[in-house]
């Protein structure tokens, strides 16, 4: 799947996940990467130019919107739009670990 269709099919790639997860709460730019980096544990890593390409997205999609500026740096922050998309990202997640949990479990090593 194109990374632009992401958003139009509903179903986001990680970079859109983890970056909507982040701004559940006002951030910035370099927050973002720091935020995703520790909640990951450091398995995921975005670099400044995925981030600021992905925010492009989600801003002309209306998931997120501009919050504030503090220090010449652009704060961002989840929409409810954004949030639905979240939410609904979340439970289509689970379903597919729940299918995967249940695939290994009928096969037997």
């Amino acid at each position: 799947m194109a990374r632009n269709e992401a958003i139009e099919t509903e179903q986001l790639t990680d970079s859109f996940y983890y970056i909507l997860i982040a701004l559940l709460v006002p951030r910035h730019g370099y927050l973002i990467m720091k935020y995703i980096e520790e909640l990951s544990g450091g398995d995921f890593v975005m670099g400044p130019a995925t981030l600021y390409t992905i925010i492009k997205k989600l801003l002309k999609a209306e998931l997120i919107t501009p919050h504030s500026e503090v220090d010449r740096k652009k704060i961002y922050l989840i929409t409810d739009k954004g949030r639905e998309l979240l939410v609904h990202e979340v439970k289509r997640r689970e379903k597919m670990v729940r299918h995967g949990i249940e695939a290994l479990e009928g096969v037997k090593p």
